[in-house]
């Protein structure tokens, strides 16, 4: 069996080096001339950390990564209201990262060349299409290139091409009003220097975490302002790397400066900030067509909620592999992928529109939207867990379920 993997991003790379070790033949083609290390920070829960450890990236991730020791969520005021150990301190048997993602490309990349060889691994080869017959699969490419196998693994994005070409009249990205400004600052530690904060509601956020730290013991700190807006306000196509103005967002958050954490002075400390509307897409009722399958944001883009884009792409690419390699055929496999995936990521994506564990600041907001003297004056016992761990349960992460199951890992005999 062959399967070309179109697109050279994080599910698209660990579904290679999952395939390879599984004595599966593949290659991959990502559309970009050169993978360098762009973007700004995301995070790996232990769920899809445990699989890039699997497959031999432990010590890689140590070195690239923070482990995230904890999880705070705080109104816009500076209050706590929820606070927890995160990773190992959680209870996991994996760590959490927060991370640069583009050092998280460009490593995953040099893990495929190194494993599967060069000429497995090539870029400037933007999908435009593909056709399928009995005996294969073949992907065309933007420079006049193809690609023959027998499967074809659509990993290209949100603007996937074979995506497009499965649902001409599905249209644009769905925009649900809020704009993200990203960027990185060099800053103090905050709380345990490996905290991951969220601070407002709904329709204004700050988030920050550090991936990295600098010779003289300060943090790098990736940092997202998110503002809501109506919907009608219009918007550019989504670009990770288009740049944004401080003084478009400043004023929004001018006052927030909590004592343990100086928001504005985060802000002002950046060199470049880049802008973002958040959008997704509706769950499709099929991913897969004879030899051609879907996966991570070509499958099932969702909104940054619950910091679980990236890993839900990892435990795309873990099955996929799994699958290909344990069932009688490929149809069987790509079948079995679909099955499990499918309606898991589907859920992931209903809750992250409706907020999903960020709805313990939403619900602390709308009943006292001044803030608080106590926070059991506001919420029930137990009422912010039961959101939490609903949501930890349908995104995977439940810390018990997880390090009770089983390896996915199929190596090749």
């Amino acid at each position: 069996m062959k399967v070309i993997i179109a697109g050279g991003g994080i599910g698209g790379l660990v579904a290679a080096l999952s395939l390879h070790a599984a004595g599966i033949d593949c290659e991959v083609h990502e559309a970009t001339p050169e993978v360098r290390p762009l973007g700004i920070g995301i995070n790996l829960q232990p769920h899809s950390v445990r699989e890039l450890i699997e497959l031999g990236l432990g010590a890689q991730l140590a070195e690239i990564g923070v482990a995230t020791q904890e999880f705070v969520y705080a109104n816009r005021f500076g209050q706590m209201i929820w606070r927890e150990p995160r990773g190992l301190a959680a209870g996991y048997h994996w760590p959490q990262y927060s991370i640069h993602r583009g050092r998280l490309q460009v490593m995953l990349w040099e893990a495929v060349t190194q494993r599967l060889g060069a000429e497995r691994v090539q870029a400037g080869r933007r999908l435009i299409g593909f056709e399928q017959d009995a005996l294969g699969v073949t992907a065309r490419f933007l420079d006049g290139g193809q690609a023959r196998g027998d499967v074809l693994v659509a990993a290209d994005g949100i603007h996937s091409a074979v995506r497009q070409q499965f649902f001409p009249t599905e249209g644009l990205p769905k925009w649900n009003g809020a704009l993200l400004w990203r960027a990185v600052s060099v800053a103090p530690p905050f709380l345990t220097g490996a905290s991951m904060v969220q601070a407002g509601h709904r329709d204004r956020k700050f988030v920050c975490y550090p991936i990295g730290k600098t010779g003289d013991g300060r943090s790098i700190i990736n940092w997202i302002a998110e503002q809501r807006f109506p919907t009608d306000v219009p918007w550019s196509r989504e670009d990770w790397n288009r740049r944004g103005q401080v003084s478009d967002f400043l004023p929004l958050f001018q006052g927030w400066n909590f004592g343990w954490l100086d928001v504005p002075a985060l802000i002002r400390g950046t060199e470049a900030v880049y802008e973002f509307p958040m959008v997704d897409r509706d769950p499709l009722p099929w991913w897969t067509q004879g030899r051609v399958t879907l996966m991570g944001d070509a499958a099932h883009p969702m909104y940054p909620i619950g910091s679980n884009g990236a890993s839900q792409a990892i435990l795309d690419a873990r099955i996929l592999a799994r699958e290909l390699a344990t069932q009688p055929g490929w149809a069987a496999g790509l079948a079995s992928y679909e099955a499990q995936r499918r309606p898991a990521t589907a859920a992931v994506v209903q809750a992250n529109r409706g907020d999903g564990p960020d709805r313990v600041m939403d619900v602390v907001h709308e009943r006292a939207p001044e803030g608080f003297a106590k926070l059991e004056d506001v919420v029930q016992p137990g009422e912010l867990e039961a959101i939490i761990m609903g949501y930890k349960r349908t995104a995977g992460m439940d810390p018990a379920t997880l390090n009770s199951r089983g390896s996915w890992s199929v190596t090749r005999g």
